[in-house]
């Protein structure tokens, strides 16, 4: 009886063990990576994950030799036409080491590639030593298939998602400076309005009497600067004259083939009339105005890289003066559980025969 209760515990000692190695073999091959220190955490959870063993060459028989002609002829009737699948964006999303030189090694071996980046935004996530790079490239299928994974073997590169055809969240910010005075001003606005010298040359010139005029059109000109200073004024004086607004000389003789200038109170409407119409454009699209000075306002909108190209288009009769936009931004959506089953059970009934089920 003693020996039977001992070869029992003995028995449930060994099963508790084998139990106990199980789980924590179970638990090494579930537990997270290590904490990240350096690029060479990155290369070992990349070499661990793709550790596999090839397989065996064939043993085989050399071939024969094969002449010149025969090779020629293999080469050229082997040799696939180039690639006609069209050119699209693409979107890129590396995960990378948060590491100095990560960015330009990246950017590098895109530039051998050829390719030409769209858009590239960095930027650190709730990790402390991980960074994502989102990158925007228009090129083929297959070429950006080959990019992928060349970034991909780079140390600090722990993985390059491709989500061009992933449902995504798709963001980018735009800073447009409007002009509130119109498309007439904005040729104006653009060189500063008129220099310190041209609005000199512009003030009304001293009177001077017949005789006095006489005297320096006779005059022969000793001085070269002085005729030089003088063609140079006169260049000045035709460049300040706007189209809009009358020369101060010729308030005594107005010209009637130009328009008035505006007054105060028309300013101000026309000023009030075109920022109320750039602000009911940017709510249309969810952007605001962010800042408002004399003569232009900058407006802020966020949305898909589309959204803010046909935005954009529809600020240009305004007149834009300055424009700023980020890279594309994503994240991809989080599918739901029912709708998943909904899309399996479609799926599964779409290939059944209607003719093969009985009537009713």
């Amino acid at each position: 009886m003693a020996a039977r209760l001992a070869r029992s515990s003995l028995t449930g000692a060994r099963r508790l063990l084998s139990s106990r190695s199980a789980l924590s073999a179970e638990s090494n091959t579930t537990r997270a990576p290590r904490s990240i220190e350096d690029s060479t955490s990155a290369l070992d959870y990349k070499s661990h994950l793709h550790h596999r063993r090839p397989p065996p060459l064939p043993a085989n028989d050399h071939p024969r030799q094969r002449t010149a002609e025969e090779t020629v002829t293999s080469i050229l009737y082997n040799t696939p036409p180039p690639s006609a699948e069209p050119f699209k964006k693409h979107i890129l999303e590396c995960l990378v080491q948060n590491e100095p030189g990560v960015l330009s090694r990246v950017s590098g071996i895109l530039a051998g590639r050829g390719f030409n980046i769209d858009s590239l935004v960095v930027c650190q996530t709730e990790i402390r030593d991980l960074s994502r790079m989102c990158i925007v490239l228009s090129a083929q299928e297959p070429v950006i298939e080959q990019a992928r994974r060349q970034l991909e073997d780079l140390v600090p590169v722990w993985a390059v998602l491709n989500y061009t055809e992933t449902k995504k969240i798709e963001r980018e910010l735009l800073l447009a400076k409007v002009s509130i005075l119109g498309p007439e001003y904005v040729e104006e606005q653009l060189l500063g309005g008129p220099s310190h010298e041209a609005r000199r040359s512009s003030l009304p010139a001293p009177e001077v009497n017949a005789s006095e005029q006489h005297q320096i059109a006779h005059e022969p000109s000793t001085d070269p600067l002085l005729s030089k200073e003088a063609s140079m004024a006169r260049a000045f004086e035709e460049s300040g004259k706007s189209p809009h607004r009358p020369s101060p000389g010729a308030a005594s003789a107005p010209d009637p083939n130009q328009p008035l200038a505006l007054t105060p109170s028309q300013l101000l409407n026309i000023k009030h009339t075109h920022m109320a119409a750039i602000q009911g454009l940017a709510a249309q699209f969810g952007g605001k105005i962010v800042d408002v000075s004399e003569n232009s306002v900058i407006v802020e909108m966020t949305g898909k890289a589309s959204r803010v190209d046909a935005f954009l288009a529809l600020l240009k009769p305004f007149g834009v003066l300055e424009s700023a936009r980020t890279g594309v931004m994503v994240m991809p959506r989080t599918p739901i559980a029912a709708l998943l089953e909904d899309d399996e059970a479609t799926a599964d009934g779409a290939g059944v025969d209607a003719s093969l089920l009985p009537p009713g």
